[in-house]
């Protein structure tokens, strides 16, 4: 739970939460809570939570399956692309993320943030989390020659691995280094027994191609549960207004 004060208001948020029931949010506290659940809890409209941000979509891979399965799956046009790459003679590396902050996956993920006006976690953030042990990250990289293409950061946390950040140069996305990348991370993390791959949002209006690269893996479309203010002793008061809300969320 992130715990912050806002004009002098303690203010909870719980991002990805996985919520049961109402019970849970009886342990909540007083002050205003933001909620995020990792799934849909329809019960959150009739404990009075009111509703901020409708639910969006993240793309996942079961790891679980074989892998002529996994392969199977993919796009056709996103199999020629990993052909082409195999065929490209790229050299791939991967192992832990290691090194300082101004890494130059970094300097160009913050390079892009800053062309197309997006955020991402601070890199001071990103770095911390790779740090705390060699099992947090695994950087799958693409060479040419000794020069870098393309890499691929991804974070390890239980079972679960979650694509962070990538970049690719010009030549590279010739190569069609991406698609190389990604799915050798498939095979890599499938070796371990992860269960699942998360590739993160899908957000086919502000970032199309991205939402094409990822689903042309054959993940799933799985919905999150939407953002939520939760006021614990107001809750009572305001269960009239989330019922209202479920209603016109049907009619729609």
């Amino acid at each position: 739970m992130l715990r912050r004060r806002i004009c002098g208001v303690p203010v909870s948020m719980m991002s990805r939460a996985t919520l049961y029931g109402v019970s849970q949010l009886e342990e909540l506290p007083s002050s205003p809570v933001i909620l995020a659940p990792d799934h849909p809890c329809g019960f959150l409209h009739d404990a009075g939570a009111l509703p901020l941000v409708s639910p969006m979509k993240v793309a996942e891979i079961d790891l679980s399956t074989p892998k002529a399965t996994l392969r199977a799956g993919l796009h056709q046009k996103w199999r020629n692309r990993l052909n082409r790459a195999t065929r490209a003679g790229m050299r791939i590396e991967h192992g832990p993320m290691c090194g300082r902050d101004d890494h130059w996956l970094y300097l160009a993920d913050h390079a892009l943030q800053k062309q197309r006006r997006y955020r991402n976690w601070p890199t001071s953030l990103t770095h911390k989390f790779t740090q705390l042990s060699t099992d947090h990250s695994r950087l799958f990289t693409a060479y040419r020659g000794t020069s870098p293409v393309a890499a691929m950061l991804f974070l390890r946390h239980g079972h679960v691995a979650t694509y962070h950040i990538g970049h690719v140069t010009e030549l590279g996305r010739k190569d069609c280094a991406h698609n190389l990348l990604m799915w050798r991370a498939m095979e890599w993390f499938q070796a371990q027994e992860y269960g699942r791959l998360d590739l993160g949002l899908i957000d086919t209006e502000s970032s199309p191609s991205l939402a094409r690269f990822k689903l042309g893996t054959g993940a799933r479309l799985r919905p999150l549960g939407g953002t939520w203010l939760y006021l614990r002793g107001m809750a009572p008061a305001l269960r009239g207004l989330g019922r209202w809300d479920r209603q016109l969320m049907r009619a729609e």
